[in-house]
């Protein structure tokens, strides 16, 4: 019994010795008489009685490692997840939390700086309406600022310029500036070549392609859209409304015309279209879009209509290949009307006809939701995997707020998509200002079709925030985009003016604590 308790403590007590002994080098006969002496005066006491050895094992159980250290701590308090630490862990929101704070997002825009005659236009010489940005284009990286005028002006501006103090851009920064003489509606960077920005008119039966590497007021390119004969012999001159460029394919351009087709040029081959997309209507097509892998192209037409064309291929990929094959019929149309009669709230309220489509966008955050806008100021979103309409924006008519302005009723108004929390950009057709629209793609948004406000309050979404915006601006919208990356807002107004909307009162793009007297020069609509 002696022997084998000296044996198995002898264990335990080497164990102790290697834990706590230094890592000083000592001969190994040394470290052997060290152990010995420690289990001799621990055995002595056990030739007189067990019980006291017994509790000197308890004693030094306390200091060995556990075998199992699961044992030890068996629960474990799992805590909640913090939502902004993702950012920490893969780079990025939650799109729930990005959501959550657009609202503030939205509360902190306000106009900044005002450039008079920013675009190169002089408003007093033709206050008529005959004036005014038609449109405005901002480079992949938001170095440069592409705008237009309906005088005819094209100006490619410095972005970093268009912040400085004062009311004069300084026009030494512009890389370009030409005066065409004649009306210019649309205006479109290469995506795949950003030294080359296009541009046309509703007028005019050219697209002009300029390269702001070049010092010259000529393009370098002009693009043509094959001659129409009329049952008079006469050659019928049918503009452009909207130009569109592959991302993938520099030579590959689009342009819509008002006659209902979308042309197609392969630019190494000849000036002239290659390709035409046809809708089977002589309406005019007042806007284009194409998807981020260029695989469909979408119309919208003067008569409210959605088209629809897959130019993947397929059966249709010998449109692209045989030059005899002259037009394309779209895969689907969609009535936007017939889409909006389908709501039975708004249906109850409003009497729905077809209006005219002025604009179409893709949401870069999300590539389902395709927005657009109407004529009388709806605004919505088409859902183009299920073809229905998911979100819709009604403001007041313009005789409700006694509108008497006329100008904003004849031109196409170009609105934008903020680059990230879905929020659409549209200049208001009765008054000046801008609408912040929350379109995100669920029924958390307040412009969703079957949001309920009563059923937000029960999950806790804070309905204060969920709400669209309205900023005042200096003069009446015509065109708005938004910087790529920093979510800055330049609009073009009809006195040809640029105007900088970016974020104020010390917040950051997260949102902040909302300054009272911030709010005072915001009002929110439903």
């Amino acid at each position: 019994m002696l022997f084998f308790f000296c044996f198995s403590f002898k264990a335990r007590v080497s164990v102790v010795c290697r834990c706590c002994c230094s890592d000083d080098d000592e001969e190994e006969d040394s470290d052997e008489l060290f152990r010995v002496r420690v289990i001799v005066a621990v055995v002595v006491p056990v030739v007189a009685s067990n019980g006291d050895c017994l509790a000197e094992e308890r004693i030094m159980e306390k200091y060995l490692a556990p075998s199992d250290l699961s044992s030890i701590n068996p629960k474990t308090c799992k805590r909640s997840q913090w939502k902004r630490s993702l950012v920490e862990l893969n780079g990025k929101f939650d799109r729930k939390y990005q959501h959550d704070v657009s609202g503030l997002l939205m509360q902190s825009y306000s106009e900044v700086n005002w450039f008079l005659g920013g675009a190169g236009s002089d408003y007093s010489q033709n206050p008529s309406g005959g004036q005014g940005i038609s449109a405005l284009e901002f480079d992949k990286k938001g170095v440069y600022l592409a705008s237009v005028t309906k005088s005819g002006c094209l100006t490619v501006h410095d972005y970093e310029s268009l912040h400085c103090d004062g009311s004069k851009e300084d026009e030494t920064k512009q890389l370009l500036h030409i005066s065409t003489g004649q009306q210019l509606d649309v205006v479109r960077w290469n995506v795949s070549n950003q030294d080359e920005v296009a541009s046309t008119s509703m007028k005019s039966s050219e697209v002009c392609i300029f390269d702001i590497g070049y010092v010259s007021s000529e393009p370098v390119e002009v693009l043509r859209k094959r001659p129409t004969i009329s049952v008079h012999g006469y050659n019928v001159h049918k503009g452009f409304s909207d130009i569109a460029f592959c991302s993938n394919d520099d030579s590959r351009l689009l342009a819509s015309d008002v006659s209902g087709v979308i042309n197609i040029w392969d630019r190494r081959a000849s000036d002239l279209p290659c390709l035409e997309l046809a809708t089977n209507s002589s309406s005019p097509l007042n806007s284009i879009k194409l998807n981020a892998d260029n695989q469909v192209i979408f119309g919208a037409s003067k008569q409210g209509i959605i088209y629809m064309w897959d130019i993947r291929g397929g059966r249709s990929s010998t449109a692209f290949q045989n030059n005899k094959v002259v037009s394309y019929s779209p895969i689907t149309a969609v009535k936007i009307a017939s889409e909006l009669e389908k709501i039975v709230s708004l249906k109850a309220q409003s009497n729905i006809v077809s209006k005219e489509i002025h604009s179409i966008d893709i949401n870069p955050s999300c590539q389902y939701q395709l927005a657009f806008h109407l004529d009388d100021g709806w605004s919505g979103v088409l859902d183009v995997h299920s073809l229905k309409v998911t979100h819709i924006h009604c403001p007041p008519p313009p005789w409700l707020d006694d509108f008497n302005d006329l100008t904003n009723l004849h031109c196409l108004r170009k609105p934008s998509w903020l680059p990230a929390y879905s929020t659409y950009v549209v200049g208001s057709l009765s008054s000046n200002g801008l609408y912040l629209l929350d379109f995100y793609p669920d029924r958390s948004s307040p412009c969703h079709v079957d949001f309920n406000e009563e059923m937000q309050e029960i999950y806790g979404v804070k309905s204060q925030h969920k709400q669209n915006q309205f900023i005042p601006t200096s003069e009446g919208v015509t065109a708005c985009i938004a910087h790529p990356l920093t979510g800055t807002i330049m609009v073009g107004t009809k006195h040809s003016s640029l105007l900088v909307i970016s974020q104020t009162g010390g917040k950051s793009f997260q949102g902040a604590y909302d300054s009272p007297s911030f709010e005072g020069n915001l009002r929110s609509t439903s």
